[in-house]
């Protein structure tokens, strides 16, 4: 019947011409078998001082065996895992610049939608020079400076009052357009 056990030891001897060796394990200095077959395959071929953790396998004869050998101490992946270093700084910049736009596109969106920002009204200059406060009107200032460009009284008065270089109150008593829209006032 055979036993499993799992421990470690060092590659005390190797022949690689013949895929073989033994491991040595520790306190004891007692030497175990291992082949080539035991080790991993597509990795470095084994080098004597080597750290290992493997299995034993006892055989019929009292004659120990060591199987599924993994090597230790290293630390790192084997050869065919590792990720070159450039790729991995590369990586590392292409996640960086993703997450900066991210923030951006965020904070803008953030500013446009947060509801927080009022709209800041643009004072008005009248004929006078004054600056004028800025009301509700369903009237703007686009240019229009006489009684001809107008449609009603309401929108003179507010051209008056509100934009700049009209020419709608010829005798300058402040009402705009009395012969066309606003005679009785």
């Amino acid at each position: 019947m055979n036993r499993v056990t799992r421990t470690h030891g060092t590659l005390a001897a190797w022949n690689d011409d013949r895929g073989f060796g033994f491991i040595e394990l520790p306190g004891s200095g007692e030497r175990v078998f291992v082949h080539i077959s035991a080790f991993p395959r597509g990795g470095a071929r084994p080098a004597v001082g080597e750290l290992v953790s493997f299995e034993i396998d006892a055989r019929e004869a009292g004659k120990k065996r060591a199987v599924r050998v993994m090597r230790c101490g290293s630390g790192s992946p084997p050869r065919r895992m590792r990720q070159p270093a450039a790729a991995h700084r590369s990586s590392v910049l292409g996640s960086l610049v993703t997450l900066l736009l991210l923030i951006a596109v965020g904070w803008y969106g953030y500013q446009q939608f947060s509801g927080n920002h009022e709209p800041v009204a643009t004072p008005r200059v009248n004929a006078a020079g004054a600056v004028a406060p800025a009301t509700a009107s369903p009237f703007s200032c686009d240019g229009r400076t006489r009684c001809s460009q107008m449609t009603s009284c309401a929108e003179a008065k507010f051209f008056l009052k509100q934009c700049p270089g009209t020419q709608m109150d010829g005798d300058g008593d402040g009402v705009p357009c009395e012969s066309q829209w606003c005679p009785a006032e």
